[in-house]
């Protein structure tokens, strides 16, 4: 729209008193920041009470780990799954009636599997695609009209203004501002509740801080996820000369009972297929270094032989596959600076 040669002083000042020196600010009664499973769920149930509501998505995909891989929910009982919550297993049974929904394999064929089995005759389903998922939740936003926005992140340095202990407004790395009478923090960091101010723990609690006995560090009862005995640590076997192998951390698990600022490790989910005309194949990744795998190796030198994963069942001969023994699909010790990094950490990891 301009010519290709400089712009005249002038011109560029014309532009400059163009743009807005401030952005317009948008209200609402509330305002929902984090477009997870539980921020769709609390704006569609506070504009069923009549309210305005938004909904503040950081990313450009709503749903969070519903529609990121995790089809087969952490549950137990399923009793006690109830409201709006059970509402979207309802509409996922009802996507998975349709014969359409079944490009892979037949309805009949499929077997759920685990803690979230289907009974026979369930209203509701509890395995689904993560683009199930992802289909169910915006149909049922466009069916309610909420207002959900994207890639809007939190400006969590001075984005919070806070009057007389509430918050009134929050600012975005955009210079878009959100006001409301009432604000939710549905992200899965707390990003909102910290930058108001509200106090937090990152990591373990020693047990003597409130008395108990199955906080802090832990091995004495470990059983699961641990590698098999004699697995060799340094980058040559048996020369610690050589130094440990990537992501080892040569201070050891620490004191028992004792606090620290490690949190749990955060796990690559996974939808696979064993359908040769939908997979896409593994790329080898740019910078891949075989000696961050090693020690997956060698713990079947050791002696596991068990499978390094777990592989769910998922409709359409898909799968949710999980962290299973040592070495798997968690990245073990590497989001220890994850709660308080920048959104430029998070990108790169």
């Amino acid at each position: 729209m301009f010519p290709n040669r400089p712009l005249a002083l002038s011109h560029l000042l014309s532009l400059f008193f163009l743009l807005p020196l401030h952005a317009e600010t948008i209200e609402r009664d509330l305002v929902v920041y984090g477009g997870t499973s539980a921020g769709i769920v609390a704006g569609i149930q506070a504009k069923a009470m009549g309210k305005t509501v938004i909904v503040i998505e950081p990313t450009s995909r709503e749903g969070g780990l519903t529609t990121g891989g995790l089809g087969q929910t952490d549950i137990g009982n399923k009793q006690v799954i109830g409201g709006l919550s059970r509402e979207f297993y309802r509409r996922i049974a009802k996507h998975y009636h349709e014969p359409t929904s079944w490009k892979w394999e037949k309805r009949e064929d499929y077997k759920d599997s685990g803690q979230s089995r289907t009974e026979k005759g369930e209203e509701t389903m509890w395995t689904f695609e993560p683009s199930t998922a992802l289909k169910v939740y915006r149909d049922w936003i466009a069916e309610t009209g909420l207002e959900l926005v994207h890639n809007q992140r939190l400006n969590r340095e001075t984005g919070v203004k806070v009057e007389g202990g509430r918050i009134v407004s929050i600012t975005m790395e955009s210079g878009e501002v959100y006001a409301g009478k009432m604000f939710i923090d549905t992200t899965y960091e707390g990003d909102l509740m910290a930058a108001a101010g509200v106090s937090y723990t990152v990591g373990r609690e020693a047990n003597a801080q409130y008395g108990e006995t199955l906080n802090g560090v832990q091995t004495a009862q470990a059983k699961h996820h641990q590698f098999v005995k004699g697995v060799d640590p340094y980058v040559v076997k048996g020369d610690p000369a050589s130094g440990l192998l990537p992501f080892i951390d040569p201070s050891g698990p620490g004191e028992e009972g004792a606090g620290d600022k490690r949190v749990q490790a955060y796990c690559f989910r996974m939808c696979l297929t064993d359908h040769p005309d939908n997979r896409i194949p593994f790329a080898k990744p740019e910078g891949y270094d075989e000696q961050w795998y090693e020690l997956l190796l060698r713990n079947y030198e050791a002696g596991e032989l068990g499978l390094p994963w777990i592989n769910s069942s998922m409709p359409n001969r898909k799968t949710d596959t999980n962290n299973r023994l040592g070495f798997s699909t968690d990245f073990i010790g590497q989001n220890y600076d994850y709660p308080e990094a920048s959104w430029v950490f998070a990108v790169l990891c």
